[in-house]
């Protein structure tokens, strides 16, 4: 379902137009723009919408779920709770969405990186309905099923706080943003703020960027560890060097961003537990000016951030 007739109506005459990681091609998907278009229950119902259109949109689908539906929140952040709070924790499945994606234009979209799908119920063991939609899922990308999602989902959490975040503020593709050191001292510092809060939450935080960055490693102390931390960090940003901030095309098509589900969580759960997360505070914060039109989108504003260690 999408929101925009207009939309609708472009993908139903003309289908969805891929590009980049997947290979370039034209798929057709069957679209409406109002609920009231639709007929009958699903067993699955995917919501891809930004963090603060999930609830609207949860509550748009109860007429049509059935008893054993399962729905599954495909945001950026932790926003499976507030899920839950519409549809039932039964009915409540978790995903990482694990590979990039850039939208040109509306019905034209490239999957700017590869990566996979990681799906788990939340707060309950996973179950047949589980597996089945792993199995559908797997004709996308490749689908994992976690009995830990909440741990994934903050994995992937931490990665969006540096790239997305940092990306908005300077407006720089990935590449160019992280081959600045002092970018990479900021990138370093949410990653540490980020690991205190769930050692304080008493989680262990799997490897985020496709299994790749083990943050205990990362954060080791020794002699070359400062240097091993840069290297690591170049290679990100090499590798997925077209990446373009999904809050940096939010805030350009005049949106709100997602940063509160970011930066914002690691700061309130650190504020909630006794954590000092002044650089992730400094971020948000940063972010709601330019949304509020309060500052401009610049590579200088890193300048301004006073609190790092």
């Amino acid at each position: 379902m999408v929101k925009h007739p207009e939309l609708a109506g472009k993908i139903n005459n003309n289908g969805i137009e891929i590009e980049g990681e997947s290979g370039n091609f034209i798929i057709q998907v069957p679209s409406v723009a109002l609920t009231d278009e639709l007929s009958g229950t699903f067993d699955y119902v995917l919501i891809a919408t930004k963090a603060d259109g999930l609830v609207e949109a949860a509550r748009g689908m109860l007429p049509f779920l059935h008893l054993n539906s399962r729905v599954v929140s495909m945001q950026n952040g932790i926003c499976e709770e507030m899920l839950a709070d519409v549809v039932g924790g039964n009915r409540t499945i978790g995903c990482v969405v694990g590979f990039g994606g850039t939208m040109h234009e509306p019905g034209r979209v490239e999957m700017t990186s590869g990566g996979e799908l990681i799906i788990g119920n939340w707060k309950r063991e996973r179950d047949e309905e589980l597996e089945g939609l792993a199995h559908i899922l797997d004709h996308v990308v490749e689908t994992r099923v976690s009995g830990e999602i909440f741990q994934e989902l903050y994995s992937k959490l931490i990665i969006n706080a540096c790239v997305t975040t940092l990306g908005a503020i300077c407006g720089q593709y990935l590449g160019d943003m992280l081959a600045n050191r002092n970018n990479r001292n900021l990138f370093i510092e949410v990653i540490r703020e980020a690991v205190a809060v769930g050692n304080a939450m008493e989680i262990k935080i799997p490897p985020g960027a496709a299994g790749k960055l083990d943050y205990y490693k990362f954060l080791a102390p020794g002699i070359l560890s400062g240097i091993k931390r840069h290297l690591t960090i170049r290679v990100i940003g090499m590798k997925y060097r077209k990446l373009r901030s999904s809050s940096l095309q939010s805030l350009e098509r005049g949106r709100k961003t997602e940063v509160k589900n970011y930066n914002g969580y690691i700061a309130s759960k650190g504020k909630e537990l006794g954590v000092a997360t002044p650089v992730n505070k400094q971020l948000t914060h940063m972010v709601e000016e330019i949304e509020q039109g309060k500052r401009q989108i610049n590579p200088e504003n890193f300048k301004e951030i006073t609190s790092l260690t």
